[in-house]
């Protein structure tokens, strides 16, 4: 009798010792949640890092849907969200122009990721108009919108994937293994992009827009940007009166099918250059910001829709 209650008695610790170790996480199980508040400042931007971050970490954005970061005037809330925050991701190129208060106000330490970090950006003088109203942003360090190319975008997810390494090593394998398969999604993109404006004449492979953002990924796809209504990487600055009879010369000498406008785009001057000549208004990009669900509800989703529109009107 004393032999069978041993033996009960060890078969139960075993059992029991079994339960404990198939509750313990393996060296090879998924790493725990990172406890860090990582706050970016754009929609497309979170999105992004939110593919690199996996399911490690929460990435909030700054910006709400539909704001065009141009204008965004900062609200009081938005110093809250900063002071909380243990990282900050940001497109840099002065994009978050409103930022630099902000990061005053809030205090505190945080690291700041700046996701266009060792890209070239094109450059412009500024815009005549801003020097003289004082009240646009004419990125004097370059145009900022790099990511409607999604191989620059690549160079986004490399800055990040450091950055919240950094923040986070215990989560650095993650980190790499997410980032490299959003880049493989990313190429696939750029193949799918060229796919579609391949079935473009080349003569017509035109853009005209409203403000200078479609220029890095004219440069990759084979556009020529034949102008803009406002000659400015800000959408927040006025063309003059000569600028825009120019704009009218060259839409006419080039036979520019039509004018692209962003969803936060004022559609007033690009109006009055269509009436004057004839071409066609393509409005509801999305070039700032993603949309709640369909049909920019990620960043990948916000390229092709806006390429579809832009294949669309040129064919």
């Amino acid at each position: 009798m004393k032999k069978i209650i041993n033996s009960i008695i060890i078969i139960a610790i075993a059992v029991l010792v079994l339960a404990a170790c198939g509750s313990a996480p393996s060296s090879e199980s998924a790493a725990e949640p990172a406890s860090m508040n990582v706050m970016a400042s754009t929609t497309f931007l979170a999105d992004i890092a939110q593919n690199v971050a996996g399911s490690r970490v929460q990435i909030n954005s700054l910006l709400p849907v539909g704001a065009d970061p141009h204008s965004y005037q900062a609200a009081p809330s938005d110093v809250a969200k900063i002071s909380e925050s243990n990282v900050l991701i940001l497109n840099g190129l002065e994009y978050e122009h409103f930022i630099e208060q902000l990061l005053e106000n809030a205090g505190g330490d945080r690291l700041v990721i700046e996701a266009s970090t060792g890209l070239t950006p094109h450059t412009m003088e500024e815009h005549e108009g801003e020097a003289e109203s004082g009240e646009g942003h004419g990125h004097s360090a370059g145009d900022p919108h790099m990511w409607l190319d999604p191989n620059l975008v690549i160079t986004y997810v490399e800055n990040i994937r450091n950055g919240l390494s950094k923040a986070d090593p215990d989560g650095e394998k993650d980190y790499t293994a997410n980032a490299e398969a959003y880049t493989d999604q990313l190429r696939d993109l750029d193949t799918w992009i060229s796919e579609q404006v391949n079935t473009i004449p080349g003569n017509r492979r035109l853009l005209v827009t409203n403000h200078e953002a479609l220029g890095y990924f004219a440069e990759r796809y084979g556009f020529e940007v034949t102008g803009s209504v406002i000659p400015s990487f800000s959408s927040n600055a006025a063309p003059s009166a000569q600028e825009m009879a120019k704009l009218i010369d060259e839409i006419k000498r080039l036979k520019a099918p039509a004018i692209f406008l962003d969803t936060a785009d004022n559609s007033i001057l690009a109006r009055q250059i269509a009436d004057e000549t004839g071409v066609m208004i393509v409005d509801g990009l999305h070039l700032e910001s993603l949309t709640e669900g369909t049909p920019a509800a990620t960043y990948i989703d916000m390229m092709k829709y806006n390429v579809l529109k832009i294949v669309e009107a040129l064919k």
